[in-house]
């Protein structure tokens, strides 16, 4: 989009052709209106495609007649971690440093009395204030220009929060480090904390969560936050005059995309993995986001589950969980994996098609579906690993859904 494009698009018979065709596909829109040179033919059609992706990412937002950037689309918070967010912050004044769309920033204003968005580029600016407008959120004001010098201008202690989601991608390459990230979170550490008395960045998922306080010495708490069983976001939340050497308490956060339901694993205390003798009748796979915060001992602590091995995270146990967050599966048999005889461990369960799982295995899951030919299943899944002795080793099971029992079958 184009700020001249974006000037049509803002017209009222432009908004109602986007309204009339929200459904359509997006791909017939430009052979249905092909030779109408007064449309911004491409630009419409990217906006219905975004209005489609953004149904799922942001289910009540979408309703209102909002503008979007593929680009920003993509980076912007989900709906359901923007709510979760908005709920470890309140106050007067929160100042969102990195406005994109402004899903946060408009979640936000529901907690706070003005929330204060800034976004260096004009022409995301210019699209957020009509979000913003539609959406009929009044107490966001928006500020284009860069975020850090726009936060210098204010006097200290001007804000309750600050929050920030750094971007990640310059010039089109990828970044995951804070310091790499814009604008560079480390480095203003101490700028930030002059200006409001608690921070919240918004980091990448891929981040190694270990050695941060180092980089951030008022560091207090880390979240892990999954959605559907898929690591979102990383949150840090920081804390003015923390101390440099004070604990950071680390926490698991497990959302549905259906539910309100919130999920959450502390961490806190010595949690052994306890490695069971032998893969028991049921087995689990936490929910990413408590693997990623290094939670999974903690959780089987409290689970009175054990470790199928040294090395990954599959728990197992004689009975089975309810609730239990993150995947359940009922085992058929574990067996030494010998690649002579596997085959006919295959054919001995009819086993033509599995869902495979592999860590700290030799072979990868590719190579393991063409050795075998095996198709994609949902329920069957054939896991590959290690057993207690460190020996490879495949367990065969069933995936457990709430209220089934699973019995085994092939």
């Amino acid at each position: 989009m184009t700020k001249d494009e974006l000037q049509i698009l803002l017209q009222s018979d432009i908004q109602a052709l986007l309204a009339e065709y929200r459904t359509d596909d997006p791909a017939d829109f430009p052979m249905q209106f092909h030779g109408r040179k007064e449309l911004p033919i491409r630009a419409i059609a990217e906006q219905l495609a975004c209005q489609q992706k953004a149904i799922k990412k942001l289910p009540t937002l979408s309703t209102h007649n909002l503008l979007y950037t593929p680009l920003a689309l993509e980076q912007s918070s989900g709906e359901r971690t923007a709510v979760y967010k908005a709920s470890l912050m309140s106050g007067k004044k929160l100042i969102d440093l990195s406005g994109g769309l402004g899903v946060d920033s408009m979640t936000l204003a529901r907690v706070f009395q003005e929330v204060v968005y800034c976004e260096r580029d004009s022409l995301l600016c210019a699209v957020a204030e009509h979000n913003v407008k539609v959406a009929g959120v009044a107490n966001v004001k928006v500020k284009n220009g860069d975020s850090i010098s726009l936060l210098a201008e204010y006097p200290d202690n001007s804000f309750d929060w600050i929050y920030v989601d750094p971007a990640r991608r310059e010039e089109g390459r990828r970044s995951i480090a804070l310091e790499a990230a814009s604008p560079d979170v480390v480095a203003s550490h101490d700028l930030l904390l002059r200006h409001a008395q608690r921070v919240c960045i918004k980091a990448s998922p891929a981040l190694e969560i270990s050695g941060l306080k180092k980089l951030l010495p008022a560091l207090h708490t880390i979240i892990v936050v999954s959605v559907d069983r898929e690591c979102k976001e990383i949150l840090l939340l920081l804390e003015h005059a923390y101390p440099s050497d004070g604990p950071v308490q680390v926490k698991a956060v497990c959302l549905s995309s259906d539910s309100v339901e919130i999920t959450e694993v502390f961490g806190g205390g010595e949690a052994p993995r306890v490695v069971a003798a032998a893969v028991m009748e049921y087995l689990y796979e936490p929910d990413p986001a408590i693997i990623k915060a290094r939670l999974s001992a903690v959780l089987a602590r409290d689970s009175g589950l054990q470790f199928v091995n040294k090395s990954v995270d599959y728990l197992t146990s004689d009975r089975k969980i309810e609730a239990f967050p993150g995947r359940t599966f009922r085992v058929v048999e574990c067996i030494p994996y010998k690649p002579k005889s596997f085959r006919a461990f295959l054919e001995r369960h009819a086993i033509a098609g599995a869902s495979i799982q592999r860590r700290d295995f030799p072979l990868s899951a590719e190579e393991l579906r063409k050795k075998y030919r095996l198709r994609e299943s949902e329920r069957a899944f054939l896991f590959f690993t290690r057993d207690a002795a460190g020996h490879p080793h495949c367990i065969y099971a069933i995936r457990c859904f709430p209220g089934d029992e699973a019995a085994p079958s092939g």
